[in-house]
């Protein structure tokens, strides 16, 4: 499959639509029933969301509902998105084309605030029967993630590299904002290393506009590493920005700090996507 990958919030939707567009056949509802009216306006254009978010492996297929099993071979140019957990989970047959988004750390971190806030609002205005506004809210609020959003970003997307760097995939890695910068560049390249698609089709998709939790203020999040580890972050996503390799002086903090988080966040991280693992997707 070509599976889009990324963390939440990092551009995997507008990459399912773009591949869409430049005619790929799609895994997936824009609008998941069970959550789609709640976080709707966060994505106008659809979410693109199926069961194999969690990986493409023996709890998702064959389907566990209806026993339908996919093949590697005649889903072999389907679009899917799957996020960063469930591609290290994937087998290795379903992974003919991987294309990896990031966004830097900060505006993650913004526009995951920016979602849960929507969460919260849609609840009031939305609360269950015999449940005050209040309630509502107060409900979404205590099922939100722990872990610190800067925290979740790099360990998923350094996880994602050292998954990469093991079993050896067909990847390639586009930031965020190089694609709202240069989309009819970065569209290409994806599509020609695909081998099929219509690239102008696919980069009318990308709305510049879309970049707006950048120039939000800092949220309470950010707040959770300090300078060093922000400086790593940041040398990080540059790496992966201009598309170079990662250099040896900065794999070894990147692992140091990677094992250091795993440590202090790793048995709270596993709940929380054991937690996902159980949400429905339609």
């Amino acid at each position: 499959m070509v599976v889009v990958t990324g963390t939440k919030r990092s551009g995997t939707s507008l990459w399912m639509r773009m591949l869409i567009e430049a005619g790929l056949p799609s895994i997936g509802e824009a609008f998941p029933t069970v959550w789609g009216d709640s976080i709707r306006d966060a994505n106008p254009h659809g979410f693109f969301e199926s069961r194999l978010r969690r990986g493409i492996w023996f709890a998702t297929n064959p389907d566990p509902r209806t026993g339908a099993y996919l093949h590697a071979g005649p889903t072999r140019l389907h679009a899917v998105k799957v996020f960063v957990p469930g591609v290290i989970r994937t087998e290795r047959a379903y992974l003919h084309r991987v294309v990896a988004t990031m966004r830097d750390w900060r505006s993650y971190a913004r526009s995951i605030a920016d979602l849960e806030e929507q969460e919260a609002r849609w609840a009031a205005k939305n609360p269950r029967e015999g449940e005050t506004a209040a309630e509502a809210e107060a409900r979404v609020v205590a099922r939100r993630p722990t872990l610190p959003a800067p925290v979740e970003w790099f360990l998923e997307n350094f996880e994602l590299v050292r998954d990469f760097s093991v079993r050896r995939y067909p990847i390639h890695f586009a930031t965020y904002e190089r694609l709202l910068a240069e989309p009819e560049a970065t569209v290409g390249k994806v599509l020609a290393w695909i081998g099929t698609g219509e690239a102008d089709r696919a980069a009318a998709c990308v709305d510049p506009a879309l970049r707006r939790s950048a120039d939000r203020a800092p949220v309470a999040s950010e707040a959770a590493i300090d300078a060093a580890t922000a400086e790593l972050f940041d040398s990080f996503y540059a790496a992966i920005h201009d598309g170079s390799s990662l250099p040896r002086d900065l794999l070894e903090p990147l692992n140091t700090t990677w094992a250091e988080l795993s440590e202090r966040y790793g048995r709270r991280r596993a709940s929380e996507l054991s937690e996902a693992d159980q949400e429905p997707s339609s």
